[in-house]
């Protein structure tokens, strides 16, 4: 019982941070950017969300649909679509009352989040493509300086050899030190 108890909490924790803003926070104001995507990271962070997002790719499904393909229970999975909702990355196609059966809504996936996700990681990406340009041409600069070939620096560079070790005393001498 207290794992359940537990569980709920985590579930409803997630519910919440996912939840979009009351009327009353922000006077108005709809959810930045940074929000949205935020939400939409939460979401996106359960595999299981993410094999409903893959599944909704393909087309609109009922809940119950999702939940056999998906191999968990209806409880479950109605827990998942509410998280997905109100993340807005799913939303019900002809609902006609919130109170209705579930196993009956149908679920379609809304591509907005996602794209705002896309646009994110495409700036993240050209920033570190810059950073690996500019550290690509900062070696090819300073192999040219010391005069190996830029082809050289392309593959692992070889370590120079170790130094060979102390002569170890043998056994025998060992032996005799200890005598003395």
């Amino acid at each position: 019982m207290v794992v359940h108890a537990a569980a709920a909490r985590r579930e409803a924790a997630v519910i919440r941070a996912a939840a979009p803003p009351s009327a009353g926070a922000g006077a108005g104001a709809g959810a930045g950017a940074g929000e949205t995507l935020d939400r939409t990271l939460r979401a996106l962070a359960e595999p299981t969300r993410r094999a409903v997002v893959d599944l909704l790719r393909t087309g609109p499904r009922r809940a119950s649909d999702i939940a056999a393909t998906l191999e968990t229970s209806r409880q479950a999975m109605s827990r998942h679509l509410r998280v997905l909702r109100h993340a807005g990355l799913i939303h019900e196609v002809g609902a006609a009352q919130p109170d209705d059966d579930a196993r009956a809504r149908t679920y379609r996936l809304d591509t907005q989040p996602i794209a705002e996700l896309h646009d994110w990681l495409g700036g993240v990406q050209a920033f570190w493509d810059a950073q690996m340009l500019a550290f690509k041409a900062h070696a090819e600069r300073v192999a040219r300086q010391r005069g190996v070939s830029p082809a050289v620096t392309s593959g692992r560079r070889a370590l120079p050899p170790a130094p060979a070790p102390a002569a170890a005393p043998t056994r025998k001498r060992v032996a005799r030190r200890g005598r003395s």
